[in-house]
């Protein structure tokens, strides 16, 4: 008995293990991709359309846990960094650098790149075209190496979020002996694959990096990724086996189950895509600087009907930050409900935002006209068309302005529009990321030029606290202010759908980022 007991326990511990040996090496991974991305360069852009299919191409001092669901700062891992340490008062955070890790053209990785690219990201005279993330490095005082195996950050004051900032997709590091302009579009990293082209309104391809610093990793041989902006297109497809994945979150409720009507075989995931619906409004350019016409705005906005129309009821209202519990800093629905402009009579927002208008002079018979601009791309384009027709119920006639990705971009970075409906994504579930990118004073994503000392002041005692629970009532705070000030009034916080083939193996999607799971190295294909 005693040996039958132990040979069960041997064969149910071999079968255990099994799922570590199954995996197949071999491959190419075939996605569609929604739009052209504006380039290569993670650092420049500010899109999941150029994260998605180049993150794979790169690595970062440290990543969130691909194996968890969500992100968060216990769920960090080493990635170029082997581990790291904080001084006693919280300003220098120093990593030991991982060894015999090289560029994708053979030099070696040291401390120096990690200096060189935040030395770019934090300084003035960055010599990157754009630098969307800038603030979020505006507290680094100074990058110092220790050799070459290395490096430590110097804080001008405590900062516990940067380790977690620095986990993102969104924060790779680049090669010092490669500019910034070979960057945009012949990328060099020390990822588990190399970049091969980029064909613009086309493809993308990269392939298997056979030097890549971890052992038996990637899985795959390549990936290749086809630019296909018409979603019923790519959706029949998909259905019709060309495609392994869909882009990821590209898929509304309504097309997600007309895809899995087509394709009943395929494996899907509707989760919270930490983007955001909200209205821009240039407060710099008449009559928007007139605060009562931004406020008769958001009073015609039915928050209610965008997330039952656009998300067919999975759609979540909140703040700034992306609610619970999911997100882990977003408002409760208690708090949420005190927040101005939040309730349920919508009608009675609507008769307050018709009288605002005919005090400033607009009426039935005088409506203000304006060009709404937005992205080129369905996420972007139907939830425009629901504001414009929302905005007609204060006197305000909308024209619709779809602009591509990169003019769309550029646009916004330059101020260059008056009203505006976005769908911005939040590559990291954190408030130093959302509040210092979004509303600090003098960040090229500031898009509305929203502005208060005071606010401000407010960010950075939050983003020194260790106390995660009394930091979470300050940031609630803080997003009840932004709300009611009016700074980028949030529309809806947008849940899709992404869906792959059951061959398609060892692929984990996050809960509270789209941004943040697209190294592809543990991914492998059953056939």
């Amino acid at each position: 008995m005693r040996g039958l007991v132990a040979a069960m326990a041997t064969a149910l511990l071999v079968a255990a293990s099994l799922p570590a040996f199954a995996q197949k090496t071999g491959g190419t991974l075939r996605v569609f991709h929604r739009d052209n991305p504006p380039s290569a360069s993670i650092h420049e852009e500010a899109t999941i359309s150029t994260v998605m299919p180049f993150m794979s191409v790169y690595n970062n001092l440290v990543v969130f846990d691909p194996a968890t669901r969500q992100n968060s700062p216990d769920h960090i891992v080493p990635d170029l960094a082997t581990e790291w340490t904080w001084d006693t008062d919280g300003t220098a955070l120093t990593f030991k650098l991982r060894d015999g890790v090289k560029w994708h053209d053979g030099k070696p990785f040291t401390s120096a790149d990690v200096k060189c690219t935040w030395d770019m990201l934090a300084s003035p005279e960055s010599k990157l075209r754009k630098n969307p993330r800038k603030s979020w490095w505006a507290n680094i005082n100074e990058i110092t190496t220790n050799g070459d195996r290395e490096v430590t950050f110097h804080l001008a004051r405590p900062q516990p979020s940067l380790l977690t900032m620095l986990a993102g997709g969104m924060s790779p590091v680049y090669p010092c002996h490669v500019s910034p302009a070979q960057m945009r579009t012949k990328p060099i990293g020390t990822g588990p694959f190399k970049f091969v082209e980029l064909r613009q309104n086309e493809s993308m391809k990269v392939v298997r990096n056979p030097d890549y610093w971890k052992p038996g990793r990637p899985y795959l041989d390549a990936i290749e990724f086809a630019i296909i902006p018409n979603r019923a297109t790519s959706v029949l497809a998909f259905a019709a086996g060309k495609f392994d994945l869909t882009f990821t979150g590209d898929l509304a409720p309504p097309q997600l189950k007309d895809l899995e009507a087509q394709a009943p075989w395929a494996i899907c995931e509707l989760l919270p895509t930490n983007t955001q619906a909200n209205l821009l409004v240039n407060r710099d350019k008449p009559p928007f600087d007139d605060a009562r016409v931004r406020k008769a705005m958001v009073l015609a906005i039915d928050r209610k009907a965008f997330a039952d129309i656009i998300g067919q009821g999975n759609n979540r209202i909140g703040g700034s930050m992306l609610p619970p519990p999911e997100g882990r800093w977003g408002m409760p629905q208690e708090f949420l409900a005190t927040v101005a402009g939040y309730g349920a009579d919508v009608e009675k927002s609507r008769e307050e935002g018709r009288a605002i208008m005919r005090e400033v002079g607009y009426g039935a018979d005088k409506p203000l006209r304006i060009r709404l601009s937005t992205r080129n791309i369905p996420a972007y384009r139907d939830q425009a068309v629901i504001l414009i027709d929302h905005l007609k119920q204060v006197y305000i006639e909308g024209e619709l302005e779809a602009l591509d990705t990169a003019v769309w971009y550029n646009r916004m970075a330059r101020k260059d529009y008056t009203v505006g409906l976005n769908v911005q994504g939040v590559g990291i579930d954190d408030p130093d990321v959302m509040f210092y990118e979004t509303f600090g004073c003098g960040s090229e994503r500031n898009y509305t030029n929203y502005c208060n000392p005071e606010t401000q002041k407010l960010f950075d005692q939050q983003s020194r606290m260790p106390d995660t629970e009394a930091r979470h009532k300050l940031v609630w705070e803080i997003d009840k202010k932004l709300q009611e000030d009016g700074a980028r009034p949030v529309i809806q916080h947008n849940w899709a759908g992404t869906c792959w083939r059951p061959e398609l193996k060892g692929l984990n999607l996050a809960v509270n980022s789209i941004y943040n799971h697209w190294r592809f190295e543990d991914v492998w294909l059953d056939r």
